[in-house]
């Protein structure tokens, strides 16, 4: 039988090897860097893009994205302050931090779960984005762990409720 601990064990020496790649100082810098912007100014950049090609018409998806996010922040929020899975360099002694973390707990992860979420919501006002939004997304996703911040499942997990969103979102804002 396969337990929770046994997961844990495999799954922290997983995050050991990956986090090892933020060693490097270019690698740490670069992905720091892209953990960073994914707080929110990338997608701020974002915003402002959308207006500049669509003008007033940006405005109603500005709104229903900005709305998406707030729902999913209080989700992730919640989540965590009751899984409270610890950090993977918490936990593990041998993971390094490549920077600081903004909460205590790893599950799931929310910059993955934003970024995500926002990609998945801009597929549908702004396709044409996507040959950078993708990329920046999948990026912000494997920082979290090559920086020591989040197990793979964090992020996995994030990545499936931030597209679980934006879908129900999506779908919601359909009817009304």
């Amino acid at each position: 039988m396969i337990t929770l601990a046994r997961v844990d064990a495999v799954e922290s020496r997983l995050c050991l090897k990956i986090n090892r790649f933020g060693s490097f100082r270019p690698v740490r810098t670069f992905f720091a860097m892209i953990s960073r912007a994914g707080d929110w100014p990338f997608w701020a950049l974002t915003g402002v893009v959308l207006f500049l090609m669509n003008g007033a018409a940006a405005l109603l998806p500005a709104v229903h994205m900005v709305l998406t996010v707030l729902f999913g922040i209080a989700l992730y929020k919640g989540l965590k302050n009751n899984l409270v899975r610890e950090r993977p360099y918490v936990a593990n002694g041998h993971i390094v931090a490549g920077t600081p973390a903004l909460d205590r707990y790893s599950f799931p992860s929310g910059h993955t779960q934003q970024a995500f979420c926002l990609t998945t919501l801009l597929a549908t006002y702004a396709p044409e984005l996507m040959p950078v939004i993708v990329p920046f997304a999948i990026l912000v996703a494997i920082s979290r762990v090559i920086l020591g911040l989040h197990y793979p499942t964090d992020v996995m997990a994030g990545a499936a409720l931030g597209f679980t969103i934006a879908k129900l979102s999506l779908a919601i804002g359909a009817f009304v």
